[in-house]
């Protein structure tokens, strides 16, 4: 899984919960994926171990990890 510096050093580190696997199957398998103004693209997808939806942003390329966190007011 490719990644932003800002992932690595910022998210991973403020957020040590996340599971790769949990990532990885959102950017495989989204429910919805939506493209921000900057063209990032959000993508989302429940995470049954949590019961919550896990917001994955990536880089315009669709494969670079750039952000990942629970988003509490996603409605599918």
């Amino acid at each position: 899984m490719k990644t932003t510096r800002y992932f690595t050093t910022s998210v991973m580190a403020r957020r040590p919960y996340l599971r790769t696997e949990w990532i990885e199957f959102v950017l495989a398998n989204p429910l919805r994926v939506e493209k921000q103004e900057n063209g990032r693209l959000r993508r989302w997808a429940l995470i049954s171990e949590s019961g919550k939806f896990l917001r994955v942003v990536t880089e315009p390329d669709g494969e670079t990890v750039h952000n990942a966190f629970f988003d509490r007011g996603f409605k599918p």
